[in-house]
């Protein structure tokens, strides 16, 4: 579990974040929603550590992010994994190099070890071997999403970031993403939290979310809390359509 205890930011004089108390849970798909420029993707970067946080606590599992060493930050990412928006696959390594790069990096396998545990994590998200010698302008837009959660999870994180996972894709793709994120979240007990601003994703797989409006936490619940709060943030935000708004009407009419 991840913990974030009254927790500010601020660049450049502006406050961003405003004091922000948070529990991201095992095993759960955990959402950061919210406005564009509410603060969720500073947030985000201030729990992997990326931006620092002027104050209040960040605790991995009991270990508090801000004050650790330098070796014990490099300890603590090589538990982590990263989905990035867009994927941010190397263009000029194939698919199964790709997902060998934090192997590469961090891990003291040996090669055979890690090529069998590359092509695991390529099996475990669907991609079959003949697309593992392609390169990343090869496959599809889902393909490559799906060799980023892959390489994600190939040094068998505890816990796992998602930025706009389904950022560029269509919507039959994104369920697919979807359903493997949160697949892979219970089948290893992982911490996930994802930003994301896509509807379908946070009614499919929000376990817990919390909701970011300038730069404050209005929100907190499950998907199935949606329909029956009342507040006005959280109304503004997510029956903001027309498409939800009739969703709403005929959910509260059932």
């Amino acid at each position: 579990m991840i913990e974030v205890l009254d927790i500010n930011k601020s660049f450049e004089g502006k406050k961003i974040l405003h004091d922000i108390s948070a529990n991201f849970y095992d095993g759960k798909v955990n959402q950061i929603i919210g406005p564009s420029g509410s603060g969720k993707t500073v947030l985000m970067k201030c729990v992997i550590g990326l931006h620092i946080a002027e104050d209040g606590q960040i605790l991995y599992d009991g270990r508090d992010i801000l004050n650790m060493r330098k070796d014990e930050i490099k300890k603590l990412r090589r538990e982590v994994g990263m989905l990035f928006q867009g994927s941010a696959l190397f263009d000029s390594l194939t698919v199964i190099e790709n997902v060998l790069f934090p192997l590469e990096m961090f891990s003291s396998m040996t090669k055979i070890e890690k090529e069998k545990r590359a092509i695991f994590c390529l099996e475990r998200v669907n991609l079959l071997e003949d697309k593992h010698k392609l390169y990343p302008s090869e496959i599809s837009g889902g393909m490559q999403k799906r060799v980023a959660i892959a390489r994600a999870i190939a040094l068998n994180p505890k816990y796992l970031f998602c930025d706009e996972p389904n950022s560029g894709l269509d919507p039959v793709t994104s369920l697919v993403i979807d359903k493997l994120i949160k697949e892979i979240t219970q089948e290893y007990d992982i911490t996930t939290i994802v930003n994301t601003h896509d509807m379908n994703s946070i009614m499919e797989t929000g376990d817990h979310i919390i909701l970011i409006r300038d730069g404050h936490k209005t929100w907190e619940g499950s998907k199935d809390d949606i329909f029956k709060s009342d507040n006005e943030s959280l109304q503004d935000f997510v029956f903001a359509s027309q498409l939800f708004k009739t969703i709403k009407t005929v959910h509260n009419n059932n």
